[in-house]
């Protein structure tokens, strides 16, 4: 069995369709998504600990050497589109982030770490919503756009992780 990567090359139809995000369903993607976040945490030099129960929407919590502990909250999109919170589960704190990965067809994923205390300075792509008096509960959320997308670069994972490991 070859990688379609390598024997096909890149750019190959086999390897496009292993890009094909389409293809999977909302849970397949979720769960691809969370596991990416993992992997691109351990290659980075943390130790991840997985949650057993996830009950109060904590992915799972890492940390780097002896350093803090950073619960994480996985979102996974695909295209442009609005991402939230819930409130009751995600409260700006120092040790709370969300990574976020967009999918798009044909392309690598790209992720994004958003620090939880970002939402306490909103702008055009983080935006708190309140509900009051309607059914949905309160929510910080992610407003995905082309045009919004400049502020959402200043989130890469890389170098966001790096600003986590100190």
């Amino acid at each position: 069995m070859t990688d379609d990567t390598t024997a096909a090359g890149v750019g190959s139809p086999a390897a496009l369709d292993r890009l094909t995000w389409s293809r999977l369903n909302h849970l397949q993607v979720g769960r691809y998504a969370e596991y990416l976040v993992k992997m691109e945490f351990t290659l980075r030099g943390f130790q991840v600990y997985s949650a057993e129960v996830d009950d109060r929407g904590i992915d799972f919590v890492c940390r780097k050497d002896k350093g803090p502990f950073f619960e994480v909250q996985v979102k996974s999109v695909r295209g442009l589109q609005y991402v939230f919170f819930p409130k009751q589960y995600f409260e700006p704190a120092d040790s709370l982030v969300a990574a976020v990965v967009l999918f798009f067809d044909g392309e690598e994923p790209r992720l994004f770490l958003v620090p939880s205390v970002a939402w306490l300075e909103p702008d055009r792509l983080l935006v708190e919503h309140e509900y009051h008096g309607l059914k949905s509960k309160p929510e910080y959320g992610l407003n995905i756009s082309k045009r919004n997308m400049p502020l959402l670069e200043r989130f890469d994972f890389g170098a966001m992780v790096a600003r986590l490991a100190g």
